[in-house]
């Protein structure tokens, strides 16, 4: 995609870079009701369009399609800018195409999401911006479900759900030689390969004890029994269950050896 020198018909070879007096003067133009000046200002941010849509590469996506959809992030900006901000065009249309491209992304997402799901969780994010630009922080999770009349944990189900899903292949750090990727983050406590040959060890270790230094340790490490429960289980005194689980650790521990 990077690479690709024709999107949707347009040669980005060849695309046109707008100067700031330029864009002032034909965005001025556009409030006129001025067509040609409408589409001159579009064609003169299509650079933008394909700057934006280079971070979304490698998703499977078609070139195309994002750059349409980021065209349409564009308009909207455009359409909404206003000029007496003092704020530069590109600083406030990068994240509406951004915007753009990430609710088509959620909404053609192999993984379904319901239609209630979405609606609620897009109308989580437009409070959240305006919450945001009017109180210079972000709202809690509380705030937004009191604004919305729902529960919070809805809103905090809603928002995860649309999230695009990132493969354990997708790489968080490269030094030139070495890749670090998200499934060598990924930490499983209970089925790591040392715990594994572990209990394999103690498993093979288990079957030269005897059937009564057996029972006793399966009942002591592995159902948490005490020894005084043990041995009024299978009707001995509570030495006899410290003599026994003694020796049978002992004898574990040679075999470990």
């Amino acid at each position: 995609m990077i690479n690709k020198v024709e999107i949707c018909g347009v040669n980005t070879s060849q695309l046109p870079l707008l100067s700031k007096k330029e864009k002032e003067e034909l965005f001025i133009k556009i409030k006129e009701g001025d067509e040609e000046a409408r589409n001159k200002f579009i064609n003169g941010n299509l650079r933008l369009v394909l700057s934006v849509i280079q971070r979304f590469y490698g998703r499977g996506e078609s070139a195309d399609d994002l750059f349409q959809i980021g065209c349409v992030g564009l308009i909207k900006a455009m359409d909404n800018f206003d000029l007496s901000q003092n704020v530069q065009f590109s600083t406030y249309a990068v994240p509406m195409i951004i915007g753009e491209i990430r609710r088509y992304l959620r909404d053609n997402n192999s993984i379904r999401v319901s239609r209630s799901v979405r609606d609620l969780a897009y109308k989580s994010i437009q409070y959240k911006e305006r919450y945001t630009k009017e109180n210079g922080k972000e709202p809690t999770l509380e705030q937004i479900a009191k604004e919305l009349n729902v529960e919070k944990e809805d809103i905090a189900f809603s928002l995860d759900a649309i999230q695009d899903p990132i493969s354990l292949q997708e790489p968080i750090y490269n030094d030139g030689s070495e890749s670090i990727y998200i499934m060598d983050q990924v930490k499983d406590s209970k089925n790591t390969d040392e715990l594994w040959a572990e209990n394999m060890t103690i498993a093979q270790a288990m079957t030269k004890l005897n059937d009564k230094e057996k029972m006793i340790i399966n009942k002591r490490f592995f159902d948490g029994r005490t020894q005084m429960e043990v041995a009024e289980e299978i009707g001995i005194s509570q030495a006899q269950v410290s003599r026994l689980e003694k020796s049978a650790i002992n004898h574990i521990k040679r075999l470990y050896k």
